[in-house]
């Protein structure tokens, strides 16, 4: 019997969902793509629960009306500006008298790698095994069937702020959700963008939000690095509204309609009767200035961007570059700023739907755009994540033992 499944993305301007019908265990169906305004979150946590209900609760209900029963098999995009990513290992003696490498001794010293002590305020999202190291030899992606008597694992965790996980979650199932799975956001982004080829050669997804920008750094096929900055393309919007002396909103008309990422294209001449924007606003704006106001906060953006890349060493240094996504990454002009502050090749993401298939063709061009990549990314991610193909002992189900043990002492 089929069921729905819902990519939900709860972000501080706007929620967005991507509905699939899992028909089988291999067959998915992209039914729709739903996007809704948001209140009560910021940077990636709620700062207003009564309006953050409200908000979500409008969206659960739509969602709910087109594909009953639904909401109940929600996959969550989670990732303040306070997550944390760490580096375990562990070692086992190989058990068997002749060394050969079975399935529980990979499980023993995953778990090994994985068992880690954090705050009470703190929750893992992801253990991830990084690679295998067999009587010294790195490397290794998959040791089953080796012989050797010394087995070790590298895994990379990742964990967040525990109230802002559990008031997101407890919101949502107040409403009558259901959250099957919390998802890093940057790895459901990655998984719906980035090839393998980028993935190997070493790359950085750079996600520009309205609230942050989540970072991701790939190589040799293994998260290296992530993080999130708390600043985001509603900062532009406020600079804009602070430089031109108008509102939010109609600072964010402006940044969409006339907004360029590069100040030295901008023509000063060029300018623009703010009151034929809104009638709220008065006198007139050279395009110059807008596009100065905008490269600067940009150019914060990328100055994390590279702090981030030199706590791997991996500043200027990643061969297939990077790769933009998110509302900020449209603007005019971004590509070529990029290219300047990073120090490398630059593109916008191109959508993968791997093994979703489009129920029409105006879903087909809608998950086209930019804007979805998170929220697809996270069917994508959550499938492989628990196929018993890809699934490594000791790694899933690691947030609800999480949230299990966080409620329950």
């Amino acid at each position: 019997m089929s069921k729905f499944i819902v990519g939900l993305d709860v972000g501080s301007s706007q929620i967005k969902a991507a509905i699939a019908e899992q028909k089988n265990q291999n067959e998915f169906v992209l039914k729709d793509l739903k996007r809704f305004p948001s209140m009560g979150m910021r940077r990636g946590m709620i700062d207003n629960f009564s309006d953050a209900a409200q908000s979500i609760g409008r969206a659960l209900q739509e969602i709910n009306e087109d594909y009953p029963r639904s909401i109940r098999n929600l996959i969550l995009s989670v990732g303040s500006e306070k997550v944390n990513i760490q580096t375990s290992k562990g070692v086992v003696a190989v058990s068997r008298a002749d060394d050969e490498i079975y399935q529980d001794d990979i499980k023993r010293v995953t778990q090994s790698s994985q068992a880690i002590n954090i705050s009470p305020n703190r929750i893992i999202l992801h253990p991830l095994t990084q690679e295998f190291i067999v009587d010294g030899e790195e490397g290794i992606r998959d040791p089953l069937g080796m012989t050797g008597k010394r087995l070790e694992a590298n895994s990379l965790i990742i964990d967040d702020f525990a109230p802002a996980v559990n008031n997101l979650t407890k919101c949502i199932e107040d409403l009558g959700g259901g959250v099957l799975d919390v998802i890093f956001s940057p790895l459901a982004s990655a998984e719906a963008t980035l090839t393998k080829n980028q993935k190997e050669l070493g790359v950085v997804l750079i996600d520009i939000g309205y609230g942050k920008t989540s970072i991701a750094i790939y190589e040799e096929q293994k998260l290296l690095h992530a993080a999130v900055v708390p600043i985001g393309s509603g900062h532009i919007s406020n600079d804009l509204a602070i430089g031109l002396k108008i509102p939010v909103d109609v600072a964010e008309k402006i940044k969409l309609s006339f907004g360029s990422a590069s100040a030295k294209k901008a023509l000063k001449k060029d300018s623009i009767d703010l009151n034929k924007i809104d009638e709220r606003a008065q006198g007139n704006a050279s395009k110059k200035f807008i596009a100065q106001i905008i490269e600067a906060r940009l150019t914060e953006i990328f100055e994390y961007v590279n702090e981030e890349m030199k706590k791997v060493d991996r500043e200027n240094q990643l061969p297939a570059g990077a790769v933009l996504l998110g509302g900020g990454s449209k603007l005019p002009g971004l590509i070529d700023l990029a290219k300047e502050k990073l120090g490398f090749s630059v593109q916008l993401a191109n959508p993968n739907l791997n093994f979703l298939q489009p129920d029409s063709a105006e879903i087909s061009i809608e998950a086209e755009q930019i804007d979805f990549i998170p929220v697809i990314g996270l069917l994508l991610y959550n499938q492989l994540q628990y196929s018993p193909q890809s699934r490594i002992p000791g790694q899933a189900g690691s947030w609800l033992r999480q949230v299990l043990k966080y409620f329950i002492p």
